[in-house]
């Protein structure tokens, strides 16, 4: 019988992988097009120089959803290299679909868990901005903990990001968002780019969501937070 001591930690996750069909076109998507921007996690660490064909400032998301607001992303700053962490298929689909329509070239993608990309496939210090938009708020107190956002997170990614880079999230439940403040506020090594305790306005670049649009529907606010890498 094993000991207290013995037993495997069990990491509490995020994300729920919600039920949810494959369109024919979005696997059909999937299957032509992951050779190209596909990235796997059994790969282990990346070059992103490599991975890209070139060098070129870094943009990791977490949570793309659907993908339109990478996709608009990656269509507006070519002169960026943007990765994308997604766990549902039909979204990787639909993003892949837009990318090849696109002709995008500065697009790469995970169907993974976010937090097994970062510790197992993303160098240290090699993020520009890392992007967390609309993430479950798991808005029941009891859930919580379930949030992404944490103190021990926050570190984790911390060392993913290059001095001077930017965590930058966005959310449409206060209760989140304060608990995002206060988290971040707290954490060793960063900085809050509107200055102690505010909220940034949105940048011109971060497209508006479904989940925006939906949240601003229900008479929801949106609240961004901005938090630079000092050390």
């Amino acid at each position: 019988m094993m000991t207290d001591e013995q037993k495997p930690v069990r990491r509490i996750r995020s994300f729920v992988v919600r039920a949810g069909r494959m369109t024919e076109g979005q696997q059909r998507a999937l299957d032509d097009n992951w050779p190209q921007y596909g990235l796997e996690l059994k790969d282990g660490m990346i070059d992103p120089a490599q991975a890209f064909g070139r060098a070129a400032p870094l943009v990791l998301e977490i949570g793309f959803g659907m993908g339109d607001s990478l996709i608009e992303m990656a269509r507006q700053a070519p002169e960026k290299n943007f990765i994308g962490i997604e766990v549902h298929p039909p979204g990787v689909g639909r993003l892949l679909s837009r990318a090849a329509e696109a002709g995008l070239t500065n697009i790469r993608v995970y169907c993974d868990d976010a937090v097994e990309v970062l510790a197992q496939c993303i160098p240290d210090a090699s993020l520009e901005t890392l992007q967390l938009f609309f993430p479950d708020p798991w808005h029941k107190k009891r859930h919580n903990k379930r949030r992404i956002v944490q103190p021990e997170f926050a570190q984790k990614i911390r060392q993913k990001l290059m001095i001077g880079g930017c965590f930058h999230m966005a959310t449409d439940w206060e209760n989140y968002a304060e608990h995002m403040m206060e988290v971040m506020s707290a954490a060793e090594g960063y900085r809050n780019h509107a200055g102690e305790g505010a909220y940034s306005p949105q940048p011109e670049w971060r497209p508006v969501t479904k989940f925006q649009q939906r949240g601003e529907r229900l008479g929801h606010g949106v609240w961004d937070l901005m938090f630079e890498r000092v050390d």
